[in-house]
């Protein structure tokens, strides 16, 4: 047995089941990385990064994902299709039948920490079945001194056994793959996936339900940075291609996280110790702060190389278009130190609006905030074949609907306490088209979106005169440095006012059919903030 800093190990996985292991604690990277290359599970780039391949799943599975419904979960979480329940007594045969599975194997065992803030600091211990899965805790996670290891007690406990698959009309999982979580165990038991995002995205489910429930701390699905002189903090909340990861990646500021993080009473914290980027057309040129990071002890998952060489070629996408590398958050300079800022003084959410209609930059009031942060809206485009250019709508509850085991609404309620308390200004900028539509106007250049958001930050947006659009009600400044005024407002970007007030309307009626699901949980004053259809404009 091989084992960093826990005092009697033996003893801590007896009392899970398991009696019969070779185990590696805490081990070093380097060693980790050793132990791949000796096992075919992986080979190293050109730049020293581990590249492995996670499986049959290169991405999560959202239908295998599982609660435990008992007595702390049964009136708390907002099951549905996200937060699909699981039997107690099933889950309780299924972990014995995986604790059998791994009795006589080699297990890989890492304790990391969740949670930035000391105070709020949450022990968790990972057993997995190959060393490329303790890179990935190691660089995603805190990592503990030798003083912190020597005292771990972990909170909870994550299983994550790629080969055992179950057996669905006995186990009572859907397929051989699933990620269960278990609130009272306190127990994460995953099984029949290799993809490493699932440990990361257990771990976030659980804060979305702990630190709201038991601490009062607004759990968020969001990157956020702060100023190097100033202090201020910023967050920035939105889906896949708004431009999150590019828009909080500032020079003028520091990193605080790109993923997840807490709002407590006092201050914003990542949660994690590391960031897992997307690769798919990763360049020095689009993303250099990434780009650099992919170096030895970072790890690739599912990439290809360019023919005859160990280089990455991030354009190829055969297996799979959700190529990803995890690496610690001291791969990238400019990080905010212990990854914590002040209550934020600005919050943005970012929209990429396909249709044309959203401004490229507008100031909520608070029940507007509450409203589109429930709605968590963006647009994309339906697909990639000449003549198929019709934008298609995504809503994300909160902006990260796949990982909340509460109702939207209760996490919309806290971030309005926290905005009125705190006076935090939000604004929505839209990252998508002006002048019309996907296929006729054309893309915010994105000097403009930063332009914009630096005179937000600035406060230089305080003092401008506003105005207010007639269907979404939303603020529009009438001047911003280095702007031109006449993008602003969106409708007079328009050649023919006509089409932008149809489609805006149409745009007005996605949002309230979408919000319908959640109307019978939100209060009066977030329903009153829905766009107003206007008939016969």
């Amino acid at each position: 047995m091989k084992h960093h800093g826990i005092k009697n190990p033996n003893a801590d996985l007896n009392a899970l089941g398991l009696t019969d292991v070779t185990t590696f604690w805490n081990t070093p990277v380097a060693t980790l990385v050793e132990h791949a290359l000796a096992q075919d599970q992986g080979v190293l780039s050109d730049t020293g990064a581990l590249c492995i391949d996670t499986g049959e799943f290169t991405g999560r599975s959202p239908k295998d994902r599982f609660i435990v419904k008992d007595d702390i979960t049964t009136e708390t979480v907002d099951w549905g299709e996200i937060n699909k329940p699981f039997d107690a007594d099933k889950f309780d045969t299924l972990h014995k039948k995986v604790i059998n599975y791994l009795n006589g194997k080699k297990l890989y065992v890492r304790d990391a920490f969740a949670c930035a803030d000391p105070k709020h600091r949450l022990p968790v211990r990972f057993i997995m079945e190959q060393p490329w899965q303790s890179i990935f805790i190691n660089n995603m996670f805190l990592r503990p001194s030798s003083e912190e290891l020597e005292q771990a007690v972990p909170e909870w406990t994550v299983i994550a056994a790629p080969s055992f698959m179950a057996e669905a009309d006995e186990d009572g999982t859907r397929q051989h793959n699933f990620a269960i979580i278990n609130f009272t165990k306190k127990i994460i038991l995953i099984g029949g996936t290799g993809y490493t995002g699932e440990m990361k995205k257990g771990i976030f489910s659980v804060l979305n339900f702990i630190l709201p429930t038991e601490k009062g701390i607004l759990s968020m699905h969001c990157s956020s940075n702060v100023g190097k002189e100033e202090k201020d903090t910023a967050v920035f909340f939105g889906l896949s291609g708004t431009g999150k990861t590019t828009l909080s990646a500032d020079p003028n500021r520091l990193l605080i996280g790109d993923d997840e993080h807490g709002w407590s009473e006092d201050s914003v914290f990542n949660f994690e110790g590391g960031c897992y980027a997307k690769c798919i057309d990763l360049s020095a040129e689009k993303e250099p702060e990434i780009f650099k990071a992919i170096k030895f002890g970072a790890l690739l998952e599912n990439i290809n190389f360019q023919e005859n060489t160990r280089s990455v070629d991030y354009t190829n996408i055969d297996k799979t278009p959700n190529t990803r590398v995890s690496y610690p958050i001291h791969h990238i300079d400019d990080v905010a130190p212990g990854c914590m800022g002040d209550t934020p003084k600005n919050i943005f959410f970012l929209t990429c609006d396909c249709f044309g209609i959203l401004p490229p930059i507008s100031r909520l009031s608070v029940e507007q905030a509450m409203y589109h942060f429930i709605s968590g809206y963006t647009a994309k485009v339906a697909g990639t074949e000449e003549g198929i250019n019709e934008p298609q709508v995504v809503f994300s509850a909160c902006f990260g609907a796949p990982f909340l085991p509460l109702h939207p609404t209760k996490y919309a309620e806290m971030l309005g306490k926290k905005l009125r308390k705190h006076k935090t200004n939000v604004w929505l900028v839209n990252t998508g088209w002006s002048g019309g539509p996907y296929g006729e106007g054309k893309r915010m250049k994105l000097k403009f979106t930063r332009a914009m958001i630096t005179a937000a930050l600035n406060g230089d947006l305080d003092q401008v005169a506003y105005q207010a659009d007639d269907i979404f009600g939303l603020e529009m400044p009438a001047t911003c440095p280095n702007v031109p005024t006449e993008v602003l407002n969106p409708r007079n970007t328009w050649a023919k006012k006509e089409d932008y007030d149809q489609l805006a309307n149409q745009l007005a009626r996605y949002f309230n059919d979408n919000f319908e699901k959640y109307a019978s949980q939100a209060s009066e004053e977030i329903l009153a903030a829905a766009p107003k259809v206007v008939v016969n404009k």
